[in-house]
């Protein structure tokens, strides 16, 4: 039985397990911008993180409490913005399902987890960036009912 709930301190070093498999994607996928080896977030900034209740970090876990995966959220807040409407958004940072347990539904039952947080909070949507060179992660979303918002452009000089 899968459980979604809110990342502990616990969790951790687990979540730092994770981060470096995102990384590993992300080089395979643009070796000229990410590492080989590195993590988005320390374990010091983790644990910042963890107490900011704006940058919710929700995760997967089994029967035994093992973190399976996690989605790293940010809350963001539109009020007298310029052009912008008055709204909260809840921009999903990051999702990572554990490599060894993709194809079980773990990435859709986090989704569903943030959809309802972000229903909790009151968000007009949940947005998200997704890395062109990242097809899968592409496909899944797509999958979970996400229509493109807007496209980021490049030119490698």
């Amino acid at each position: 039985m899968m459980n979604i709930r809110r990342a502990q301190e616990r969790d951790i070093p687990r979540l730092g397990e994770l981060l470096l498999q995102v990384c590993r994607v992300h080089h395979q996928g643009r070796p000229d911008l990410f590492r080989e080896v590195g993590r988005k977030y320390t374990d010091a900034e983790l644990q910042s993180l963890l107490q900011d209740d704006e940058r919710p970090i929700l995760v997967a876990v089994d029967e035994a409490d093992r973190v399976l995966g996690y989605a790293f959220c940010i809350l963001q807040v539109h009020r007298g913005d310029g052009a912008f409407c008055d709204l909260s958004t809840l921009y999903l940072d990051d999702l990572c399902v554990d490599e060894s347990c993709r194809g079980q539904r773990i990435g859709n039952l986090l989704y569903e987890g943030v959809v309802s947080l972000a229903r909790e909070l009151g968000c007009y949507n949940v947005t998200l960036n997704v890395w062109a060179c990242n097809g899968s992660a592409l496909r899944f979303y797509e999958r979970c009912g996400l229509k493109p918002l807007k496209i980021g452009m490049e030119q490698i000089l």
